[in-house]
């Protein structure tokens, strides 16, 4: 009996657990690329209007491979995307700044990655992105970036807003800004969410300042 527990004993010890090459079981991402010939009619269909420019969303990457999990969700959601990107009254450097603030607040890399050379080629200092990356407030934002950076802040680390804020953010983004800003930012907490729980953990590129730890 003895004999053959040890046997067991060393089995356990010396078994091989399936992981994709190059990940380990923390890191291995979730919600794995669906074959092409295996999309259903709905995802197909979505996946080739994402595809199709001027998005020429890769449909195999996250968010988008997580977003094929539910297809008429994924419709939605693209669309929500597409009118805060890219229709409100806002510059890119303002919209994609607004990403980074709800990426820098959920420790996204994947989404900060993403957006950071968005925002430098609309208009956003490096400066801004790597103190933001490093968990500082930045120094030199304009005008417009520090009243959103002090109504992200507040709304994510406060749960409130000052009345100060509100007002700051009131003069420069009005209430339809406001509203657009905030819906934005709480999009890309749910693409954040989406890829925490997708473990998409993007390579390393030289040129995007990494995510430091930040306090709570």
């Amino acid at each position: 009996m003895k004999n053959l527990l040890k046997q067991l004993l060393l089995a356990v010890s010396t078994m091989s657990f399936a992981v994709p090459p190059g990940a380990s079981a923390q890191t291995a991402q979730r919600f794995p690329e669906i074959p092409l010939e295996k999309l259903t009619p709905d995802q197909k269909k979505w996946a080739d209007s994402v595809s199709a420019p001027p998005r020429g969303a890769n449909f195999k990457q996250p968010p988008y491979r997580i977003y094929l999990r539910s297809p008429a969700l994924a419709e939605r959601i693209t669309g929500l995307s597409d009118y805060l990107r890219w229709n409100t009254q806002f510059p890119a450097r303002l919209t994609e700044f607004a990403i980074l603030l709800s990426a820098r607040n959920q420790n996204v890399r994947w989404a900060w990655r993403s957006h950071y050379k968005a925002a430098i080629r609309g208009g956003l200092d490096p400066r801004v992105g790597t103190e933001l990356a490093a968990g500082k407030r930045p120094a030199g934002m304009q005008d417009d970036e520090a009243a959103l950076y002090d109504l992200a802040t507040e709304i994510f680390r406060d749960k409130k807003v000052s009345d100060a804020t509100y007002a700051a953010a009131l003069a420069k983004f009005g209430e339809q800004g406001i509203v657009e800003l905030i819906s934005l930012m709480g999009y890309y907490d749910l693409v954040g969410m989406l890829l925490i729980a997708g473990n998409a953990v993007p390579p390393d590129d030289p040129e995007v300042p990494a995510l430091q730890p930040v306090a709570r």
